[in-house]
């Protein structure tokens, strides 16, 4: 049977999931130890039971994911508000040592593909579609390079990429909560300042409860930030750049933030847009995992597993002892860390939600949570676009 949803369908599926997984992380020690998204452990279980009946020739879903997109743009909005260019003033020249990790993070991971390739005795161009590609670049790079392999002759380069793809998406999740636990144990971490953020926040959110025209104001802030950050997006469009859709968003929040600390026009509802933000990316997420093809991952034979293996290797070590130690050994790197290991096997929105789920826990990081989306969405596929293309040719 094949069906599909329309997107208020896919909605009340992805709610049910992110509910179930929330529930699966209160009932099971193991997963909130290790700060696993509750969207990703409901999403999960979903894509294995879809996985099942796809195999066993019952069932087959098409999903209407319109709100997807529309929760990743509020998502990032609310991100933009939290941007005080006061406190970031302090962090200038973290962006830049970030910037430089991650491109470290493109050449080693390409390079690791080809080494591995070699190993195995396997076509370079098809380690390639283990490398930066499906990793870093996640499903829309792998969409746009797979059929540019494809004319070189790497036959079905699009499917494996893509399934790569899937395979990195839910390594990453699974991988960033228990890799930023670690640290922050390890280096104890975890002091009274951090817990008296992490109070603060959780008071917040209660009184936020019987506060509902604040509420509403925060919803409008975050709707005007959208709608004008949607012309912003289009005139950068003008000069060539391809950039993510919720960029645009994301500035005019920062510019509506810090015009309002500087001259108290206007009032931004930090907190309350601080749980917006946390709704939209759970429902994004949830959303993006029930629409997860795992049985694409049949298609890739044990060389490709090898290969993927050993980039889950790779990612865990760049993230746990590279990242941690580069970026300052401290609180913020640690939720950075763990927002890498989406950010480096998937897609930015599951870095975010690896960062909240340790902050939920740990406490709030403004460092980690607006280096990886800066980053992300300005300039890591522009540079992961130029960096397989030279690799390509090395190849070719």
């Amino acid at each position: 049977m094949n069906l599909s949803l329309d997107m208020y369908q896919t909605l009340g599926i992805a709610v049910i999931v992110l509910l179930i997984g929330g529930w699966l992380r209160k009932k099971i020690r193991l997963l909130d130890r290790f700060c696993i998204p509750a969207p990703v452990i409901g999403g999960l279980l979903y894509a294995l039971v879809m996985t099942l009946l796809h195999g066993i020739g019952v069932l087959d879903l098409e999903y209407d994911d319109t709100l997807k997109n529309v929760c990743m743009v509020a998502f990032f909005t609310t991100v933009g508000f939290q941007a005080d260019f006061k406190a970031l003033k302090k962090g200038g020249k973290s962006l830049v040592v970030f910037l430089i990790l991650v491109i470290v993070l493109i050449f080693a991971q390409n390079g690791l593909a080809l080494g591995v390739s070699s190993l195995i005795g396997v076509d370079s161009l098809l380690g390639l579609c283990t490398g930066s590609i499906p990793m870093i670049g996640g499903h829309g790079t792998a969409g746009a390079f797979g059929p540019i392999l494809e004319d070189f002759g790497m036959q079905s380069a699009t499917t494996i990429c893509t399934a790569a793809a899937t395979f990195g998406l839910v390594a990453g999740s699974l991988m960033g909560g228990p890799v930023g636990q670690m640290l922050i144990k390890k280096h104890k971490l975890y002091n009274e300042e951090n817990k008296k953020a992490q109070e603060t926040n959780n008071n917040s959110s209660e009184e936020v409860k019987t506060s509902l025209p604040r509420f509403a104001s925060a919803i409008y802030q975050v709707a005007i930030a959208m709608s004008i950050g949607t012309v912003i997006s289009w005139l950068l469009s003008k000069t060539g750049m391809t950039l993510p859709a919720y960029i645009g968003g994301m500035i005019v929040a920062v510019i509506m933030r810090n015009v309002g600390d500087r001259t108290n026009k206007i009032t931004i509802k930090s907190s309350e847009i601080s749980i917006i933000g946390e709704v939209s990316l759970s429902i994004f997420l949830g959303i993006a995992m029930i629409t997860l093809k795992l049985w694409q991952l049949a298609s890739l034979a044990v060389p490709f597993l090898i290969l993927l293996a050993a980039q889950t290797l790779f990612m865990f070590l760049f993230a746990y002892f590279v990242v941690f130690n580069v970026m300052g050994r401290d609180y913020d790197a640690a939720v950075l860390s763990s927002g890498v290991c989406g950010f480096g096997m998937g897609a930015t929105p599951n870095a975010m939600a690896n960062m909240q789920a340790v902050s939920q826990k740990y406490g709030f990081s403004i460092k980690a949570f607006l280096l990886v989306p800066i980053v992300g969405g300005m300039f890591v596929d522009f540079l992961n676009s130029l960096i397989i293309t030279l690799f390509i040719n090395i190849i070719v």
